[in-house]
């Protein structure tokens, strides 16, 4: 029986809910069970609030909501987090980083 180890990651994600019945709470629960689906397990969740961004790629998002969610996961896990949420709308942008 061969276990997998876990390595911590720690995913900043930019949110995007205009046009979207949805709150913040409910898309950041969303983002959590897609976590879980890639085999990883949840820790802390912070939110960092609403910033503006310094590079605006489009007029209409000047500025949007930051959450930080610390996790563990095996080593395919950020790849195949990215890919799911590659079609989520309400995610305008994820960076994961290795703790």
């Amino acid at each position: 029986m061969s276990t997998t180890t876990k390595r911590n990651y720690r995913a900043t994600f930019i949110l995007d809910n205009r046009g979207k019945e949805d709150t913040f709470d409910q898309i950041i629960e969303g983002v959590k069970k897609d976590i879980v689906a890639v085999d990883g397990e949840v820790g802390a969740v912070e939110t960092l609030g609403r910033k503006d961004f310094a590079r605006v790629t489009d007029r209409n998002l000047v500025g949007a909501t930051y959450v930080q969610i610390a996790f563990s996961a095996p080593a395919t896990g950020p790849a195949a987090l990215k890919e799911r949420l590659r079609l989520n709308s309400t995610v305008y942008r994820t960076f994961l980083q290795t703790v």
